[in-house]
């Protein structure tokens, strides 16, 4: 089965050449090379290399770097910013660069709270218009986005790390999904996916995380399998799992059938991403 990570970052130390912005939780540095091993130790083939904005906002130039030095493993989303008058010839301009797959807008970082906010909608309209999938991180803006996603029928939306917001380190979330019901909701949107990301950080008990089944199974029964993409989001999780407790748990998991794991687990997000492993 080919197993694509649909979230993991990478990122190299502080240096004046190539500044952080903040401190994002983790290792000290988790290199394109080391990512590579971590990922080859478990066995997953591939991932979406998302551009980490905590340190790097819109600079997706250690990604572009990592994507170069490891041909195959790696498709790239960048973040955009959509207060910037020129996000829509940034976007463009990213469409036409080797490994880009898609944008991201960090709803949860300043981003407006207004469904019609122009910002937002030039940068769905203009995704839409060149081809490339939206990914949002909106836990907490839910309802947003259902209405974004009505004002943008032929934009791809990718909902974030289940739509939910999820913690960095122990302790963990008392009711971690308690805007399950807000997320379900996005199902009537057929343009909208879910990224099943960072969901055993969701669970209160140890691997391999049996609580959270009874949840994703109404996430899975909702969108179908075939619009949820696994991922580890790999290193943000990295104080309360291993990356194999992330991939196993999923491959390994007796609630899943071997057709539905090869679906979840890389299927759907070669179709989203529009991106064939192997194949640029």
């Amino acid at each position: 089965m080919l197993t694509i990570d649909a979230q993991v970052h990478a990122y190299e130390r502080d240096r004046p050449e190539r500044p952080w912005h903040a401190v994002l939780h983790g290792p000290a540095e988790v290199t394109g090379a080391q990512m590579v091993a971590a990922m080859d130790a478990v066995a997953v083939d591939a991932a979406i290399l998302v551009s980490p904005f905590t340190m790097y906002r819109y600079d997706e130039s250690y990604a572009l770097d990592t994507f170069a030095a490891f041909p195959g493993r790696f498709a790239i989303v960048k973040p955009v910013d959509p207060t910037d008058p020129a996000v829509a010839d940034t976007i463009r301009a990213w469409k036409k660069v080797p490994g880009a797959v898609g944008i991201r807008i960090m709803m949860t970082r300043g981003v407006s709270e207004d469904a019609a906010d122009p910002g937002i909608n030039r940068v769905l309209a203009t995704a839409a218009e060149v081809g490339l999938p939206v990914n949002l991180l909106c836990w907490g803006r839910l309802p947003q986005v259902a209405e974004l996603a009505r004002r943008n029928p032929n934009t791809q939306l990718v909902i974030d790390h289940v739509g939910l917001q999820q913690p960095f380190e122990l302790p963990l979330l008392e009711t971690p999904f308690a805007d399950l019901t807000n997320l379900l909701a996005l199902a009537n949107f057929p343009n909208v996916v879910v990224k099943i990301t960072g969901a055993c950080t969701l669970s209160r008990v140890a691997y391999p995380y049996p609580d959270i089944w009874a949840p994703l199974g109404r996430i899975f029964d909702a969108f179908g399998i075939n619009r949820c993409l696994w991922g580890t989001d790999w290193t943000r999780a990295v104080e309360i799992l291993t990356y194999q407790q992330g991939v196993d748990s999923f491959r390994l998991a007796d609630k899943l059938s071997a057709s539905d794991k090869a679906m979840l687990m890389g299927g759907a997000l070669q179709r989203v991403y529009n991106w064939q492993v192997g194949k640029g």
